[in-house]
């Protein structure tokens, strides 16, 4: 007790007291957060919760005061009538806005769902026109191992008639000489 009057304060002992630092700017005021969370790593972040949305409140399941037409009606009655109306158009506000709000969400869907369908179209295009490419290459491919194997037992039949060639030296022809101008 007598450590907590000398610090001037009553609060829990052996926690120093933070000086007060009013931030002036929004980055400021940031920083001075993000200090106080990291203090302590292993404090869990408070995460605020969604707040709900607005509902009016519910219509009464029995009506005790039914309004008549009968003529003279108070001087209260009058608020009465504008409290209801005013509950009951912020009703039909809300349920407009809430049916708008689906209509967008239903639009966003099928927008989302048209968008998947034209990718998933033009990936098939370009996978058909990929396997196409592939195909031509190895048709071309096998036509050429054709022409070789055709070209090479032509050789091989002549070679066999003919007499063996010199060897011709396969050193290449240089482009330039070097000296000359």
């Amino acid at each position: 007790m007598a450590a907590n009057a000398k610090a001037g304060k009553p609060g829990k002992p052996g926690k120093e007291p933070q000086p007060l630092i009013i931030a002036k700017t929004p980055a400021e005021e940031q920083r001075l957060k993000l200090e106080r969370l990291m203090r302590n790593p292993d404090k869990p972040a408070p995460i605020p919760e969604r707040p709900k949305d607005w509902n009016p409140r519910a219509p009464p399941e029995f009506v005790r005061d039914v309004m008549g037409s009968s003529a003279g009606a108070g001087s209260g009655e009058f608020h009465v009538y504008r409290h209801l109306r005013r509950r009951e158009y912020q009703r039909q506000d809300h349920l407009d806005r809430m049916s708008e709000k689906q209509k967008l969400d239903e639009d966003y869907l099928e927008k989302i769902k048209e968008n998947q369908q034209a990718a998933e179209d033009r990936t098939a295009k370009r996978r058909k026109k990929r396997e196409k490419l592939k195909q031509k290459k190895l048709m071309a491919k096998k036509a050429k191992q054709e022409s070789e194997k055709t070209e090479d037992s032509e050789q091989s039949s002549s070679d066999s008639e003919a007499e063996p060639k010199e060897a011709e030296d396969d050193a290449e022809v240089p482009s330039f000489v070097m000296g000359k101008r």
